[in-house]
């Protein structure tokens, strides 16, 4: 096995599917694991994560030297290469220029890390510090763009300043493939063990109970109730609840779908509930506190009528990762509905089979073993707190009709053109700024419309989708023409990192 030491990387889980994918069980543990326990008999090699901290902070994550003087093959990435660059004598440094998002990388010496990669490459990085001095016996084998030290090596030491894992790194997957034939590992990992054991741990979790769950009719929560009501022996309730934050003829859509899998879902009408509790309140994460305290209040109301004693619900693992740290290292991004924002105390018992997995993970799940339809599984995502983190501000009847318009339009016409499966998420955001137009040879001053369309595999770093100009342009005049009080429309084209896919 590889065994991932986590620093606080909100990449972490990303490593590991990496190696995963390339056939080698992986397992995470926290930085502060002794040393005795990282170094069992059946590891091949060790991995060490980056992180959000600088090695000069107090609480900073440091993990014992005697790891690093093991003869295992390691690799540090990010800060893994300035802890292993601090812990054995070099001099880390804040960077003069912060690299963030894409940028190049040239080899500057043979190494076995790079063999079959060419010299110069597009990476992935996240820092603000770099390796000013290798330690000693360690060599320079590559260089970013701006001079600074993107890779070093030493006997069975190899690290890396960028991200590898990150699907926007070039020849990323081809490193890490490197690095496990420098470790020479054992390329016999079956990830549909994954599966087995989700149903077996399941399986003894909920036995002899009843329980109900959240069903939105995206591929996580619909997976979830299918799997569920497979194994629960009829004692498994999925709830759709309509928060009145739902897209434009969403239950209408949903229903239909959801029908054709005879789950025998109850649908609960809360739109008013909501809104009112959402009325005034502008904070995103006071908005997503308030919407996982509903949900959690309406699942418990239906839960009762039925002698329910569990929660289920398809959290993923970036989700998770996202909303609360992970052994304490990992940074808290923001808070999700239904993990961050969880009421503390709770008639339920929560249920999270999937929490471990990623999104592509899960749709394999839907497809391989439950044989769910197409249009379900590659459906995009759709948040819990739904339109209520994609209104910037307060939450109005008027305000949700307005995005509600705008939103069905740009999907609708990523449908018409054939782009809408090119891409992994897409949608509209109803800012909370006005500017100023001209519309009919009058001035106006009217609300702005932004656009969000990214690419990615794992949800957890992400690329926005590079539209021809014919047809985004078709999608911005189709949307100021079409839906009142809007007078322009802008495309974000930020990555992940450093921005999230969804705006709040």
């Amino acid at each position: 096995m590889i065994k991932i030491i986590d620093c606080g990387s909100q990449l972490t889980q990303n490593i590991a599917r990496r190696i995963r994918e390339l056939g080698v069980f992986t397992e995470i543990v926290p930085f502060h694991t002794k040393p005795n326990k990282v170094l069992t008999k059946d590891l091949e090699g060790i991995i060490i994560s980056g992180g959000q901290f600088s090695v000069y902070d107090e609480n900073s994550p440091l993990y014992s030297k005697d790891i690093l003087n093991s003869d295992m093959p390691i690799l540090g990435i990010c800060y893994g290469q300035q802890s292993i660059a601090h812990i054995l004598g070099g001099k880390v440094r804040q960077a003069v220029n912060r690299e963030y998002g894409e940028t190049k990388v040239s080899i500057i010496k043979t190494s076995p890390l790079f063999k079959g990669i060419p010299k110069n490459f597009k990476v992935w990085m996240s820092h603000g510090d770099v390796v000013e001095e290798v330690p000693k016996d360690f060599k320079i084998i590559a260089e970013s763009q701006n001079k600074e030290i993107a890779a070093m090596q030493k006997a069975n030491i190899y690290s890396v300043q960028f991200h590898p894992e990150v699907d926007h790194t070039e020849y990323g997957r081809k490193i890490l493939d490197n690095f496990l034939t420098i470790c020479n590992a054992a390329r016999t990992w079956d990830p549909t063990r994954e599966y087995n054991k989700i149903i077996k741990e399941t399986k003894e979790k909920i036995k002899g109970k009843t329980g109900v769950g959240g069903i939105s009719g995206g591929v996580d929560s619909t997976t979830l109730s299918v799997l569920l009501n497979k194994i629960a022996d009829k004692n498994y309730h999925p709830i759709f609840i309509d928060n009145g934050l739902l897209r434009l003829n969403e239950l209408a859509e949903v229903k239909s779908i959801l029908n054709e899998l005879n789950l025998n879902v109850i649908y609960v009408d809360a739109r008013k509930k909501f809104l009112k509790e959402l009325k005034g309140i502008t904070n995103p994460d006071e908005k997503r506190k308030i919407i996982g305290n509903e949900f959690i209040k309406i699942f418990e109301e239906e839960a009762k009528k039925l002698d329910a004693e569990y929660l289920a619900q398809g959290t993923l693992y970036p989700d998770v990762i996202e909303s609360v740290p992970v052994y304490g290292s990992s940074s808290k991004i923001k808070r999700h509905h239904n993990v961050g924002g969880l009421p503390e105390k709770m008639n339920l018992k929560i249920i999270e089979p999937f929490k471990n997995l990623f999104k592509d993970e899960v749709r394999k799940i839907a497809k391989q073993k439950l044989g769910l339809p197409k249009k379900l599984i590659y459906r995009h995502p759709f948040p819990g707190p739904g339109l209520g983190v994609r209104i910037i501000g307060e939450i109005t009847k008027e305000k949700l009709m307005t995005l509600k318009k705008a939103d069905s339009i740009f999907i609708e016409e990523l449908k018409k053109r054939n782009i809408y499966n090119n891409i992994s998420q897409a949608f509209a955001i109803l800012t909370s700024t006005q500017s100023v137009g001209v519309m009919g040879d009058e001035h106006t001053y009217k609300n702005i419309i932004a656009l969000r369309a990214v690419t990615t595999k794992d949800f957890m770093t992400a690329d926005w989708y590079d539209f021809d100009k014919k047809d985004l342009t078709a999608i911005v005049n189709r949307i100021i023409n079409e839906v009142d009080g809007i007078n322009r429309v802008v495309y974000d084209i930020t990555q992940k990192p450093p921005g999230t896919i969804e705006w709040e």
